[in-house]
């Protein structure tokens, strides 16, 4: 089973920034996409962002549009998450996400991902 990994998560002021990065434990890895969720406390998963993998595609969630940068390192089987310009509201625990089960474009959809991190948490402070 493939795991995925994040990292970078923690806490910084509002208008400060952060880059989140998750990688998985296989060597070879294939999905359709991945993608980052986060989920503040009471309240249910969100998505925001998603980038396909294999192929030129990224999706960003409105309240994040603008802010925070997708991008992958096929490579090293990593994606990363640009966060800039955090605000409160930002405080959450974020996923990595992979959807391996397809076929999908790029999913914005929990259903969609068969594959969790544990999550990391960003706090953003006043």
């Amino acid at each position: 089973q493939v795991q995925l990994v994040e990292s970078g998560g923690g806490l910084v002021q509002a208008g400060g920034s952060l880059r989140l990065s998750c990688t998985t434990s296989e060597r070879t890895f294939s999905a359709y996409a991945m993608g980052w969720f986060r989920q503040a406390p009471g309240k249910e998963r969100e998505f925001v962002a998603a980038v396909r993998w294999g192929r030129i595609g990224s999706k960003t969630g409105d309240s994040v549009k603008g802010r925070f940068i997708i991008s992958r390192d096929e490579t090293s089987n990593t994606i990363y998450l640009q966060m800039n310009s955090l605000k409160p509201e930002d405080t959450a625990v974020y996923y990595c996400a992979a959807a391996t089960r397809g076929p999908w474009n790029t999913p914005l959809s929990t259903f969609q991902y068969n594959i969790w991190g544990q999550g990391t948490q960003v706090t953003v402070s006043l």
